[in-house]
């Protein structure tokens, strides 16, 4: 055999190896993409299954959100307590939160004096408290910003709609037993901003705006020490940047203006409406087999 009929045979050789690994290899990596990606009749039999396997996991309602306004025992805050029955504000609130979510035990939203400025939830008692000390609180943040007595007092029913909202936000964790993979008190902001923006329509925008406002201006007024710093709660300057985040992230044509007044840096904004909708997909998720409808 001549040289150029060995070379010739040893190319004609190594060309049927390359063919039969690229067959073998491609018939693996097409079983593996099969495996992968079901076919569109799979993908509806799967998004069915799930819809089915959320109503399976409905639950039995046996509870009530129930608004008790407690006595109150200090004049100073009569005031706000006439004008928080005449509002309606946690009537309302309840209203709204019966009849769209199952309960398996009776919530209560209160009022009451309670010695602090605080607003918070109670596991034993399976309560939301709202004291009337925070109610003061955020009417004189808003008077010292320079607005008048009955812009302030609108103000501060925005601001307590999300504080009672954030509190909810912890009585269904807690009701639920929900998985909260990250720091609890951010997941309750997150709900408040979550019910805000997809439920209450622009009420649930101004409560957004008004707390947002009020963490700002507490930010002014408290420095960052290690006890606010170990506290679970965010730096006030946080959670304002992440209220307006979520805000700007539902609509960024409507609240564009916030990146021409500065309220958010260009670099965080440009990821607010994937946050907006992460948030909106986990609460949703999460309260799925709860929802009435």
């Amino acid at each position: 055999m001549s040289r150029r009929q060995f070379n010739s045979l040893a190319v004609l050789a190594i060309l049927i190896i390359i063919v039969t690994v690229s067959c073998v290899y491609r018939s693996s990596s097409d079983s593996k993409a099969s495996d992968v990606l079901p076919s569109p009749d799979k993908a509806t039999e799967a998004q069915t299954t799930t819809a089915k396997k959320v109503l399976e996991n409905k639950k039995e309602d046996k509870g009530d959100f129930i608004v008790e306004h407690l006595a109150v025992d200090n004049p100073r805050y009569a005031e706000i307590d006439r004008r928080i029955k005449d509002e309606k504000l946690l009537e309302k609130a309840a209203d709204k939160l019966n009849r769209s979510l199952i309960l398996p035990n009776d919530i209560y939203l209160k009022t009451k004096y309670c010695r602090e400025v605080n607003a918070f939830y109670s596991a034993d008692e399976r309560s939301v408290t709202i004291c009337y000390e925070l109610m003061e609180h955020f009417y004189n943040v808003f008077r010292n910003d320079g607005l008048n007595d009955e812009k302030a007092f609108d103000k501060m029913f925005d601001a307590v709609r999300f504080a009672l909202l954030h509190e909810i936000g912890h009585a269904l964790i807690d009701t639920y037993n929900l998985p909260i993979t990250g720091n609890e008190e951010d997941a309750a902001d997150r709900c408040s901003a979550f019910i805000n923006l997809t439920e209450l329509g622009e009420d649930g925008v101004n409560a957004v705006v008004a707390a947002a406002e009020a963490f700002s201006t507490e930010s002014k007024n408290v420095s960052s020490d290690k006890r606010s710093l170990a506290d679970e709660h965010l730096l006030q300057e946080q959670r304002f940047y992440n209220s307006i985040c979520l805000l700007y992230g539902s609509d960024t044509e409507k609240y564009g203006y916030m990146l021409e007044e500065d309220y958010l840096p260009r670099e965080r904004a440009m990821r607010c409406s994937d946050e907006y909708e992460r948030t909106v997909n986990s609460w949703s998720s999460l309260l799925a087999p709860w929802r009435r409808n």
